[in-house]
């Protein structure tokens, strides 16, 4: 396994007055009581925490993951389910190879519950629902996925500074927005290191608004901060994540700027100081599906797929966005000269 050289990140405001921050503080840790993280298992099982009382949830859990062991504590029977679901120290965990197979199949991942993400595959091959354990109901449909081979999951070293193209899930609006206001994210296409998928499309994230200013009048600006603080990898490892100098760059690079939703100022001609005070500025308007680069903050060892299919598609997407960006550029170069050269003619 080779470590890649960490490179260093910086959070800055970009034209469009949409700021990811790099605040050390989370929002979303993990849990650490055994309530939480019961409430945890029943969200990635069912979508949402379950009511009742506690032995009859865990006893439900057990059940569906075929974990049963009725004579430990009731703590040490949740820490279990926990790190079955989502915890990969000891081998690929439960949520690590829902992934792996689901994206074989609809080459993305789901935002889904494991529940529902199982019943959906198994209508899709076979036309029926199974019954059993989720786990090895996994099993089962990892067989028509892969065949007798192991999934190909591999532990990784997913670098600083890897970036990650994103859609919002959440609009974020000056006007309607606050601080702490959750937005959310996802992956809008899969991430791949030297091969290995990392991320998936479709991966989820969250981001936590931590300033707002709406747009005054003088012509000056909204600005909304956003610190977009993680995303999920492959793996259900929370990769943390920042909009630092190289993320900006591929925006600029590629013409999408942040602020690509903000509505444009309308153009009034000269103007004096009275009458500039009537201007408002822009605002800050980004509305579901906006996509823009964020790039992740650390080195982090997770397991990677691989996914050499995709990984193909991917080089050939990102060949032919490139293409297309140079194509532009070169064309607003030439249009420019152009318009110089007869400007100097006219004179």
């Amino acid at each position: 396994m080779k470590k890649k050289a960490l490179k260093k990140a910086c959070a800055l405001f970009v034209s469009a007055a949409l700021w990811a921050g790099s605040a050390l503080t989370t929002f979303a840790a993990a849990p650490v009581s055994m309530q939480d993280k019961l409430t945890a298992v029943e969200d990635a099982a069912y979508g949402s925490g379950q009511s009742g009382a506690l032995l009859d949830r865990v006893n439900r859990l057990e059940a569906d993951f075929d974990a049963r062991h009725p004579n430990d504590s009731v703590a040490a029977r949740v820490e279990r389910l926990y790190n079955m679901v989502f915890t990969n120290d000891k081998g690929p965990s439960l949520l690590t190879q829902m992934n792996a197979v689901e994206y074989r199949f609809n080459d993305e991942v789901s935002m889904e519950p494991i529940q529902k993400r199982i019943t959906a595959l198994e209508m899709n091959i076979t036309g029926r629902t199974e019954s059993g354990a989720f786990g090895k109901r996994i099993d089962k449909l990892a067989g028509y996925a892969y065949g007798a081979e192991a999934l190909p999951l591999t532990q990784y070293v997913v670098p600083a500074a890897t970036l990650v193209r994103i859609s919002l899930v959440t609009p974020v609006n000056a006007k309607n927005i606050k601080v702490n206001d959750i937005v959310e994210f996802k992956a809008s296409e899969d991430v791949f290191v030297d091969g290995m998928l990392v991320i998936a499309k479709g991966a989820p994230g969250l981001g936590k608004v931590t300033k707002v200013k709406t747009a005054k009048n003088f012509g000056r600006d909204a600005v909304v901060e956003v610190d977009f603080e993680h995303i999920r990898a492959m793996d259900s490892t929370e990769l943390k994540t920042v909009l630092g100098a190289e993320a900006e760059e591929k925006m600029e690079g590629y013409a999408m700027a942040a602020g690509a939703g903000i509505a444009g100022m309308a153009v009034l001609g000269p103007i004096g100081v009275v009458g500039a005070a009537f201007v408002k500025g822009r605002n800050v308007n980004l509305p579901e599906g906006t996509e823009l680069y964020i790039q992740t903050k650390e080195d982090t060892i997770l397991y990677g797929l691989d996914a050499p299919e995709g990984a193909a598609r991917a080089a050939e997407l990102e060949a032919k966005r490139k293409a297309e960006a140079e194509a532009k550029a070169k064309k607003k170069s030439d249009d420019k000269e152009e318009s110089t050269a007869e400007t100097e003619k006219s004179n």
